[in-house]
């Protein structure tokens, strides 16, 4: 089991590539490949292997007919590009993936538990803008 923490900021290089800081890739089981799909809330989620094909497991079920269900199977499965780094471990951020999550230039990556979250550092600002810890944490029930 693995469990992914922390919060780090970065930069989107000149050639549109980032950099998912070690510690994050170091947490992930070793020989799993990692995935990058379109997130929720206006990010992009870093998925491992093994992540994926539970989450695809899980939507195999979907009724054919349920066209609603069936929109959002397209939407995630769509998006989703096996990462490929270069020599240096960076990896090429889609125009597709980029203009979703609205980077330019600074962003925000977490840990959040399965999953890497990649953030544009304004939309994220946004998102946390008024966050209350106390309330958010006790929304977590644990």
């Amino acid at each position: 089991m693995f469990f992914l923490t922390g919060e780090y900021n970065h930069q989107l290089d000149d050639k549109n590539r980032i950099r998912i800081p070690r510690k994050l890739k170091d947490a992930v089981p070793s020989g799993e490949k990692l995935f990058i799909s379109k997130g929720t809330d206006g990010c992009l989620f870093v998925l491992p292997q093994s992540t994926v094909e539970d989450k695809i497991e899980k939507i195999k079920a979907i009724k054919m007919g349920d066209s609603e269900r069936q929109k959002g199977l397209r939407s995630f499965t769509k998006s989703i590009e096996p990462i490929e780094e270069d020599a240096q471990g960076r990896t090429v951020l889609s125009p597709v993936l980029r203009d979703y999550a609205h980077i330019k230039k600074d962003i925000k990556i977490l840990g959040t538990g399965e999953r890497i979250e990649i953030w544009a550092k304004e939309v994220y600002d946004k998102y946390f803008e008024n966050e209350d810890f106390d309330f958010n944490f006790s929304t977590l029930d644990i």
